[in-house]
């Protein structure tokens, strides 16, 4: 049309790009996201490279409960889905928090008309947030910011929680392993001690002396080397499960040293581990940040009665600039007090089974550590008295029947009380080992930590 000039293209696109740009928000990062971000960043060095791009700790040819424990922590793949979990929750903070909450829109028109009027005067240029959502007032996103915090948090706990539930379950595989192994020594020592008493009952037989007495010897050895290869087998299933847990095929070698871990040190009292499990507790933790959460979904609920808004501004060339905005009145009143009761309802809740589980944990610890105290009194009751009169007993037994002065029956008694008493000290052990770790897994805590904490302590009321 004759005297009429459209702005250039270029000056559109300027003001369609720039605009977002200066309005495009923030995140209304509530007080501890730094924190929670911390720990995080210091969890992914193990997780955020792809599983095929990560090296992981080959296995020691005398592999220790410590170079299982590492490599399972590297390689188990709940371990890292827990770990994912927590990032993602941490990322809803920014997704909740965001504000302006809204889009922003732009809006222009050119008026045809027979009048004398230059192009800008004839421009609208107009610029709102998008109508189909209202613009909340900050403190609503500020709000969601701090129940999405809560979430993470309680993600991190459940982090936490997996680790503790992913090193029970590698320890009481690798004692599982180690007690098979231990058994199989054991029943060694017996089958070399059948042996014996085969030799000696037929040396007497081919004398004329005790001839059924060599039948039962040979059948004594028979079922002793049936029962090895029973617990060999055993051994082999336990590796199996060992190497799953640590991310490896099921076949692959695993030697573990010649005898059973020793027991680990507790430097702390039973009343300080008491307080250390109720304070510590991951999934106890996990429940208190859940009814944190909770309490800011009350608040959250209870802004719904404050407005939204929608403000806009347009100008048309140099002739009308005007601001104007549009305020949403909340009218869903039974629908925001329903909101309301349910995030009370729903943190009651949380409180309850906070409650119930925090007994129901704390019973479990002590229940576990009164059965790691008994393991330790048996381990030593036997050392101390059970183990010498039982190899002693057994000493005197082969003499006497190579001597002639006692019968079968006596040294294959002798032999299997040893057998007896050798396996249920190496059960006492690893059920102590067991418990402790149980212990552990409840606590949120390694006791190795704890012990320091303890030595700190003890230098501190020293100085």
């Amino acid at each position: 049309m004759p005297g009429i000039r459209l702005p250039s293209a270029a000056v559109l696109i300027g003001l369609s790009l720039t605009l977002p740009v200066a309005l495009g928000g923030c995140a209304l990062t509530p007080d501890g996201a730094r924190d929670e971000k911390a720990r995080l960043d210091a969890a992914s060095s193990h997780f955020e490279a792809p599983v095929e791009a990560r090296e992981l700790p080959a296995l020691a040819s005398r592999a220790s409960w410590r170079d299982v424990l590492h490599r399972a922590f590297l390689a188990n793949g709940d371990l890292e889905a827990a770990y994912f979990k927590w990032k993602a929750a941490f990322i809803e903070i920014d997704k909740a928090s965001a504000w302006p909450n809204s889009n922003v829109t732009l809006g222009y028109s050119y008026m045809f008309s027979p009048a004398n009027m230059k192009a800008w005067d004839r421009t609208t240029l107009s610029t709102g947030f998008d109508p189909s959502m209202n613009l909340q007032l900050p403190i609503k996103p500020a709000t969601a910011g701090k129940v999405a915090l809560e979430a993470a948090r309680e993600a991190g706990e459940g982090f936490r929680a997996a680790k503790f539930d992913l090193q029970q379950k590698v320890l009481d595989a690798y004692l599982d392993l180690a007690l098979a192994e231990e058994k199989v020594r054991i029943q060694r020592d017996v089958v070399h001690l059948l042996d014996l008493a085969s030799a000696s009952a037929s040396a007497r037989a081919q004398v004329g002396e005790s001839v059924p007495d060599a039948l039962k010897a040979r059948t004594e050895q028979e079922l002793g080397k049936n029962n090895l290869h029973n617990l060999e087998a055993e051994v082999r299933s336990a590796k199996a499960r060992l190497n799953g847990l640590l991310a490896r095929n099921a076949q692959d070698p695993l030697s573990l040293p010649p005898q059973l871990p020793a027991p680990r040190p507790v430097l702390a009292n039973d009343a300080r581990l008491i307080a250390v499990a109720v304070d510590g507790n991951p999934e106890l933790a996990a429940l208190a940040r859940q009814v944190a959460g909770r309490k800011d979904a009350i608040d959250l609920a209870s802004l719904g009665y404050l407005p939204d808004f929608s403000p806009s501004f347009s100008l048309t060339g140099s002739l009308s600039q005007s601001l104007g905005a549009m305020a949403m009145l909340p009218t869903t009143l039974p629908q925001i007090r329903a909101t309301i009761d349910n995030a009370a309802a729903m943190e009651r809740s949380s409180e309850a089974l906070l409650r119930q589980t925090g007994k129901d944990r704390a019973a479990s610890f002590v229940a576990n550590l009164y059965l790691m105290r008994n393991a330790e009194r048996q381990v030593a009751l036997y050392r101390r008295s059970i183990v010498p009169l039982v190899r002693e007993t057994l000493a005197s037994s082969q003499q006497a029947y190579a001597a002639g002065q006692s019968p079968f029956v006596d040294l294959i008694d002798s032999i299997r009380t040893y057998d007896a008493i050798e396996l249920m000290v190496a059960e006492a052990r690893i059920e102590r080992e067991k418990r402790l770790a149980e212990l552990e897994a409840l606590a949120g805590v390694d006791v190795e930590t704890l012990g320091k904490q303890e030595a700190a302590h003890a230098d501190e009321a020293r100085l």
